[in-house]
């Protein structure tokens, strides 16, 4: 069956870093473009960022602009997000995601599949 299970996240301090990844299996992970989501605590979930299917493209949100980084493996299935420079908003709960259509369509209608999530807590 298909799943998506997240690693990586912890606690970490403001200033630094951590690597997110995400293992997928049971689909065809080259013909899916790959997100990150995040959702902190009473908030909506939101779109971080995402990468084409060949891993060529990439987008992200305002928010994490040159600081994070996505980036696949699709000879190991995997998909990750290099977080850098950590804030204390961007403490959440980080959902790795795959989907279809234009990298540029970042609704959550667009994701097929969906991971259980990681936390990430950055203290100040």
């Amino acid at each position: 069956q298909v799943q998506l299970v997240e690693s990586g996240g912890g606690l970490v301090q403001a200033g630094g870093s951590l690597k997110l990844s995400c293992a997928a299996s049971g689909f065809t992970f080259a013909n899916y473009k790959m997100g990150w989501f995040r959702q902190a605590p009473g908030k909506e979930r939101e779109f971080a960022a995402v990468v084409s299917r060949q891993g060529s493209l990439t987008e992200y949100a305002d928010s994490v602009k040159g600081r994070f980084t996505i980036s696949r493996d699709n000879a190991k299935n995997m998909v990750y997000l290099q977080m850098n420079s950590l804030k204390p908003e961007d403490a959440a709960v980080y959902y790795c995601a795959s989907g279809k259509g234009a990298l540029w369509m970042n609704g959550e209608e667009k994701y097929e599949y969906w991971g259980q999530g990681t936390q990430v807590v950055v203290s100040s």
